[in-house]
C-alpha cells in the first residue's frame, strides 16, 4: 500500500484503505450482479443502505485518517494552495445528500 502525506497518518491509511477495500468489494459485487434486475428506486435505497453501512464500518477511521491529513496539510501550508485551487476549479455540482460528512 502507498505512503500518506505524512508519515503519522500512513497506519490510519492503511487501516481505512483495508476497511474500505473490504467494504467495496461487498458493495460492488451484488450491485453489479443485480442491477439489471433493480429499478431505480430499488438501486437508491440499495446505494443508500451501503452508504450507511459504510459509516458504521469505515467512518470513524475515514474521520481519523482525513483529520490526519487535514492537519499534514497545514503544517506543510499547502492549505493556500489546494483553496486556490478550488477556486480556480470549483466542483460544479455537490454530492449526493448521503455521501456529503455529515
Amino acid at each position: 500500500m502507498a505512503q500518506s502525506l505524512s508519515p503519522g497518518c500512513t497506519p490510519l491509511k492503511h487501516a481505512y484503505d483495508s476497511c474500505f477495500n473490504t467494504w467495496f468489494e461487498g458493495y460492488l459485487e451484488p450491485a453489479i450482479t443485480h442491477s439489471k434486475n433493480l429499478s431505480q428506486g430499488q438501486r437508491n435505497e440499495y446505494a443508500k443502505e451501503k452508504a450507511e453501512e459504510f459509516e458504521q464500518k469505515c467512518g470513524a477511521i475515514w474521520a481519523q485518517y482525513k483529520e490526519c491529513v487535514q492537519k499534514a496539510v497545514r503544517d506543510r501550508g499547502l492549505g493556500e494552495l489546494l483553496d486556490q485551487a478550488r477556486q480556480e476549479n470549483p466542483l460544479r455540482e455537490p454530492p449526493p445528500t448521503f455521501l456529503r460528512n455529515k
